[in-house]
């Protein structure tokens, strides 16, 4: 046969397997046979995060969803593959190579509560499941000042599982990814997306990442047409934010970098949030940055980051995140 899509070899893309991880490694597999004219195979892989029972707090959250498929990278088990942008730990590895970060999803949380209510509408010690101290720390910081009073319920699982929570009345609400809502075609199931004026979402939120061997050059150029310089920009000032921290992903940090200008993107506007989980303390602060004239430059992005971290710090912040990944 001449055809070269069955007589071409395969490109073996790494995914975690629950129905999101395949969800979004499924548009990415479509985007680059679409780019070279190759088929893509999936390889599901197992990761600790998703074997582990224990809250990500517990287990330090950092990379525990993406040490697996690093592993396999190297082993050249698969040739590329494809993570959640938020589950990264902030240091890139030399041998790896962070090929293509595509457009961004909406990066913000959505509240998936009992009767269609809102987070204003919730009644007071209303039950909200998550397992994560960012949300915890603003959505209680957002309840005391509504004058009222919510319970944060530490919860796993997948999406499925963490609505069913709400869907048997075990909890009166729960708040997810809208992204991730959006790439299973499930958003039209929230009843609210959270304003980042109120919950700043997690770095890199809503971004996905294209990792592969930096070695194989020709993978890397041809992955980096899928990437987007905008989203590039953004997400690499809210992970020098996070990193200069010397925050895990599991620590109680927000950040949000928004592109803005008149006729072109000219300028970057980082905002940034770190708080105690029980919401009596918040840090937050926020600043603005241009854009690079080089989308390869991430220089400028990465100064933000670091620059917003340290006002932060002089702040109080290193007092209100409990775990510091040094």
């Amino acid at each position: 046969m001449n055809d070269s899509t069955t007589t071409a070899t395969a490109l073996r893309l790494g995914t975690r397997r629950s129905a999101l991880a395949m969800a979004q490694s499924g548009q990415v597999a479509d985007a680059v046979r679409e780019l070279t004219g190759r088929p893509v195979e999936l390889v599901e892989i197992t990761t600790y995060g998703d074997t582990s029972r224990e809250h990500l707090a517990q287990i330090g959250g950092t990379g525990v969803f993406v040490s697996a498929l690093r592993d396999a990278l190297l082993a050249g088990d698969i040739d590329f593959a494809v993570h959640s942008l938020k589950d990264l730990p902030t240091g890139q590895p030399e041998d790896l190579a962070l090929a293509a970060i595509p457009v961004r999803e909406d990066p913000r949380d959505a509240l998936i509560a009992r009767d269609g209510l809102t987070f204003a509408q919730l009644p007071d010690g209303a039950r909200v499941g998550t397992g994560s101290p960012r949300r915890m720390a603003q959505l209680n910081a957002w309840a005391r000042s509504l004058g009222r009073r919510i319970e944060c319920v530490p919860i796993r699982g997948n999406i499925d599982t963490r609505i069913g929570f709400v869907a048997k009345g075990e909890l009166d609400a729960v708040v997810l990814a809208a992204a991730g809502l959006t790439r299973i075609g499930r958003i039209d199931e929230a009843t609210e997306l959270l304003s980042p004026d109120v919950v700043l979402p997690a770095p890199g939120q809503g971004a996905l990442a294209i990792e592969c061997a930096a070695a194989n050059a020709d993978l890397v150029a041809t992955l980096a047409e899928l990437d987007d310089p905008g989203t590039r920009a953004a997400v690499t000032a809210e992970r020098s934010l996070l990193a200069a921290l010397e925050a895990g992903c599991s620590a109680p940090v927000g950040a949000l970098a928004d592109l803005a200008g008149e006729q072109a993107v000219t300028e970057l506007h980082l905002r940034g949030v770190v708080g105690t989980t029980d919401g009596s303390t918040l840090v937050q602060l926020s600043t603005t940055g241009h854009v690079p004239a080089s989308p390869d430059d991430v220089s400028v992005p990465q100064q933000l980051g670091r620059e917003l971290a340290a006002e932060m710090l002089a702040k109080g912040a290193a007092g209100l995140m409990g775990e510091r990944a040094l």
